[in-house]
């Protein structure tokens, strides 16, 4: 768990200036009344109609239709906005996301790999390391996002590598899938790690083979081994906390997002969430997934309940429990062996990170308790375990109204997408896996074929699975003009289209990031759509999405919830 002294003074920090502000400021009010027409409104309603207009009153959706007739209701005290042409929709819903872990800037140092960020080799990341630790004096040094296959040496760094900027100084590099990191010598003795110390069970402690007793680690965890290590890294101070937090939310904001998804972050980070909602310090919605690690006994003994961490605009719709790692990390659990061979095993297919027999007891338990179930799933070996537990869970606590959920559902095989329809489970594809790491899947970890249908949206259509689509950041920017344009083009960084028969639709990739989204965390009576009724979360894009020719060169020009505009472009 994050350290006390995080707890305490981001909650001081928090209660403290909530409450002096909102003496100075109340939550920011809608205009009474307020109009959009002039241009082209895409309601994502249960008929997908294309409108002119729409009135809002209050900050709640009142009427849509065509220019003549919403103009009709402008008075003097009318807010008009003039569309002059450019498309208003529902604001966007990250279905799966860690945050604000995209703020993490504000205490680690990005090793991103083009086209993302710049590091190209294992001494330029040093180089960055030392900088940035030159910068920041103090606690652990922290590196996010590096990528191996992206390295000139195509491999990971070690503790000797890490060792070379510091060996007294704790040194964590968290991998780009968040599901392994290296650690320097003096981070390995902090966390109590050498050559006695066994595998945990779901992870992997990465032995130096070369040394003596082949028992050396050599900075590597896997999955449930980097678990004490993240605590650390993780134990911030509350200025780190408050700027990670505001960094984020104006990321979220500048494209589009309304609500965000907490699916990964350690609750006692997250569930401070709150209280920043509540005294009006983050405009957002974020659908809370606390970790079953961190709650799952608590709630099965009805010690803890899901209401505890939610406040304001805060929601906690389910729990996450994490079955597998990832692909790109060698980590994800496959029915098959990967590709190119790992570490020169031919049979090797990754692992799980829960036992099947715990995921079983896990799916169950919250079955029994009604508390609604998110599975993370990359391999279909892993997503077979899911999917068994779900069906055995739902036959012994019947419950139509579950909707279960596959995060990521990457290696999803046609015959799975179609047991995920008749048993109402929806996955949540990680769409843009197919631009930033298609052409390593194709030609490393899956082979062209098994990449061909990865993140396989038109089987999950054509099934009648309804589904979403997200961008898991900060793993790739908050793009969410990317999550859509990624299963209608399923183009690589090289340009090359993976697996065209999977393509979709934009209208069903636009309803993947709004209606859809919200409908899997049990938000869609209120927001997702733009109807009658509901809240006006609500987007103006610089073009259309149905025509314009790139849909990731689209710009927010606007956001608002409820109503109130928290992000304004700047027009020159």
């Amino acid at each position: 768990m994050i350290i006390k002294r995080f707890l305490v003074s981001l909650f001081v920090l928090i209660v403290v200036a909530g409450l002096y502000i909102s003496t100075l400021i109340s939550a920011p009010t809608p205009p009474a009344h307020q109009v959009f027409t002039g241009g082209e409104v895409l309601t994502m309603d249960p008929d997908n109609r294309v409108a002119e207009a729409v009135s809002v009153r209050d900050g709640l959706i009142e009427s849509v239709g065509s220019s003549a007739e919403i103009n009709a209701l402008i008075t003097d005290n009318t807010v008009v906005v003039d569309l002059a042409g450019r498309t208003l929709i529902p604001g966007f819903v990250d279905a799966h996301g860690h945050f604000p872990g995209s703020g993490q800037t504000a205490f680690t140092v990005d090793l991103n790999s083009p086209p993302i960020g710049d590091t190209e080799s294992i001494p330029e990341l040093l180089e960055k390391l030392r900088a940035f630790g030159e910068e920041r004096s103090d606690g652990w040094l922290v590196g996010s996002n590096y990528d191996d296959t992206l390295l000139a040496e195509k491999r990971h760094p070690t503790r000797d590598d890490l060792d070379l900027v510091s060996s007294t100084r704790p040194i964590a590099v968290v991998h780009v899938s968040g599901h392994l990191m290296v650690v320097n010598s003096a981070a390995l003795a902090e966390l109590h790690i050498d050559e006695t110390t066994p595998d945990p069970e779901g992870g992997h402690i990465v032995r130096d083979l070369t040394s003596a007793d082949q028992r050396r680690p050599n900075g590597i965890l896997e999955e449930t081994a980097t678990h004490h290590a993240r605590d650390k890294t993780l134990d911030l101070s509350a200025t780190d906390a408050w700027q990670m937090t505001q960094l984020a939310t104006s990321e979220y904001l500048q494209y589009g997002v309304t609500t965000a998804s907490a699916g990964g972050m350690p609750t006692a980070i997250a569930s401070l969430l709150g209280p920043m909602s509540k005294y009006n310090q983050m405009p957002l919605r974020v659908a809370l997934f606390p970790f079953f690690d961190e709650v799952g006994d608590g709630l099965l003994t009805g010690e803890v309940a899901l209401d505890n961490f939610a406040s304001s605009r805060v929601s906690v719709p389910r729990v996450k429990i994490i079955a597998d790692g990832s692909i790109q990390g060698f980590t994800g659990y496959l029915s098959k062996p990967y590709h190119r061979p790992h570490k020169g095993d031919p049979d090797y297919r990754g692992y799980p990170a829960v036992p099947r027999d715990v995921l079983f007891e896990q799916v169950e338990g919250l079955y029994k308790q009604r508390v609604q179930v998110a599975i993370h799933g990359n391999g279909d070996a892993s997503i077979q375990d899911a999917l068994d537990a779900i069906e055995a869970a739902a036959a012994k606590y019947h419950w139509p109204e579950a909707r279960p959920l596959i995060i990521h559902a990457q290696m999803s095989r046609k015959d799975q997408i179609e047991r995920m329809a008749a048993l109402g489970v929806t996955p949540s594809f990680f769409a843009a896996h197919t631009f930033f790491w298609g052409d390593r899947h194709a030609g490393i970890f899956m082979g062209p074929e098994r990449a061909a249908n990865m993140s396989p949206a038109k089987w999950a259509q054509d099934a009648g699975a309804r589904f979403s689509s997200h961008m898991d950041t900060p793993v790739t920017p908050m793009r969410p003009l990317q999550a859509v344009w990624s299963p209608v083009e399923r183009k690589t960084k090289t340009g090359v289209v993976l697996g065209p028969d999977q393509r979709i639709d934009r209208m069903s990739a636009l309803r993947a990031v709004t209606i859809d989204a919200a409908w899997q965390v049990f938000m869609d009576d209120d927001i997702g759509s733009i109807e009658p009724g509901k809240v006006a979360d609500l987007v103006v894009l610089s073009g259309s999405p149905l025509t314009a020719p790139d849909l990731r060169e689209l710009l927010v020009d606007m956001t608002l919830i409820e109503g109130v505009t928290h992000f304004q472009r700047a027009v020159d």
